[in-house]
């Protein structure tokens, strides 16, 4: 098969044919290479929860939430790529796609370059700031200054499967990540196992493997043919397109962050409960990731969906896109959701065997989980609005939503003794999910009442 042959073969047209049987094929590669890198996460706990002790449990599990505010501004900017070339490709306007390709790693490389000095530099005020419990404190800052040092293959990686997204491929980077998770498993096992490096080990581990799938995509993207084949020659930055990317792509990226944001609000008020139920909402934060990935396959999925759509025209196929979406990702939230829950007790001692760790948390699976279906809707609809070209809307929204609603519960609401719980830090998720869904679906019906006029359809 010739190299352009070989290339077609991946790429999808979502402007014809059945919605649900496209939607299918393009989402369950994406939820498989999301599950695939959650087993992946989920491994490292595990392997630190079983051989190094529930105090480097917390130290790995605690991070998370500022790994995500500093990244996600970033991972936003992929969104505008993902968004750019699903239209210019669905237009076959290749000049344009070809610089929107060039432009998107170049951004991807100083991007990453730039949060690899400022995640090593700042990892350890940052805890502090988060009120990290002093007994896990220094492990957390050696695991976050080793993780963000793979912050340049972390960016690279998701910008080059951002663009391969944008034609309708996710089955190359479900190859990819796979290969590189198995490498990343089998390391996290030699070094905290036989050389006893503990979270340092799995940290190293996580580069390594990230590394590994920046090279796979970046290949990838090389080897293509036509216009998002990746060239020496045309690497740079195009000041139109750059701009482009980040008017779709920044407010999508501080959205992230804003969610991120109320996350470290709300991750500083679980760790001043101390270590037990910190280790606890990591394992269980673990096991809902499963949940997360397979409904945020779909919110992925509806960006291309209505991209490509605009780009080619086909206007009156978008409101049947998001209906058929939103019905996956409510179906796939309450089915995955409350089996999650179901089955807690069983998942949550894969990644300890004390008893306390696992009722804190179950207790917050039984909140989480239970609802998830609303976070997963509510994602679709940021999706829908983004590849309209919609991008600062839904980023306002989720200011007052998520980020506003989240800070004022834990600030007000969580500092009454009465209310001062566990599950009243956890109840503000399904809460802010409810009221940012809800104006979320209000902005796409104004938003497409607005270009239908446009439209004429």
């Amino acid at each position: 098969m010739s190299r352009q042959n070989r290339s077609k073969s991946y790429t999808m047209d979502l402007c014809e044919g059945s919605i649900l049987n496209k939607l299918l094929l393009f989402a369950l590669p994406l939820i498989a290479s999301s599950i695939l890198q959650l087993f992946f996460n989920a491994a490292d706990v595990i392997v630190v929860g079983q051989f190094a002790g529930d105090n480097s449990l917390a130290a790995v599990g605690s991070n998370g939430s500022i790994i995500n505010l500093l990244v996600n501004v970033f991972m936003g900017l992929s969104v505008g790529a993902n968004v750019l070339v699903a239209r210019f490709f669905a237009a076959k306007q290749e000049q344009e796609l070809r610089k929107t390709v060039h432009t998107a790693i170049m951004v991807s490389v100083i991007c990453g370059v730039f949060l690899a000095i400022l995640g090593f530099f700042a990892a350890k005020q940052l805890l502090i700031w988060m009120q990290s419990p002093p007994e896990v404190i220094d492990l957390a800052t050696l695991y976050l200054r080793i993780y963000f040092l793979g912050m340049p293959a972390n960016m690279a990686y998701n910008f080059g499967a951002a663009i391969l997204r944008g034609v309708g491929d996710t089955k190359r980077p479900l190859y990819y990540l796979t290969f590189a998770g198995v490498v990343n498993v089998v390391l996290n096992l030699i070094f905290v196992v036989v050389f006893r490096m503990d979270v340092a080990g799995v940290a190293l581990a996580t580069v390594i493997s990230q590394c590994i799938s920046a090279v796979l995509v970046l290949r990838c993207l090389t080897k293509e043919s036509g216009a998002i084949r990746l060239e020496k020659q045309y690497l740079g930055v195009d000041k139109d397109i750059l701009l482009r990317i980040l008017q779709i792509g920044l407010p999508a990226g501080v959205q992230g962050s804003l969610f991120s944001l109320s996350n470290v609000v709300i991750q500083s008020s679980v760790n001043s409960f101390g270590a037990v139920v910190v280790a606890g909402n990591s394992a269980a934060q673990n096991v809902e990731g499963f949940v997360y990935v397979a409904m945020n396959a779909f919110s992925q999925a509806i960006v291309a969906f209505v991209s490509q759509n605009m780009g080619a025209g086909k206007y009156e196929r978008i409101n049947k896109v998001v209906i058929v979406t939103l019905l996956c990702v409510l179906s796939v939230g309450l089915v995955l959701g409350n089996a999650v829950y179901l089955m807690s007790d069983p998942l949550l001692h894969l990644y300890s065997d004390s008893e306390v760790v696992i009722a804190a948390g179950i207790k917050r699976l039984s909140i989480i989980c239970t609802t998830y279906a609303l976070c997963g809707m509510m994602d679709t609809m940021v999706g829908a609005l983004r590849g309209l070209g919609y991008s600062v809307m839904p980023m306002i929204v989720s200011l007052l939503g998520a980020c506003a609603f989240r800070m004022a519960w834990i600030f007000v609401f969580f500092q009454m003794e009465q209310f001062h719980t566990i599950d009243t830090v956890y109840f503000a998720y399904p809460i802010s999910w409810t009221l940012t869904l809800s104006v979320h679906i209000l902005c796409f019906i104004i938003v497409r009442k607005k270009l239908k006029k446009r439209w004429g359809v």
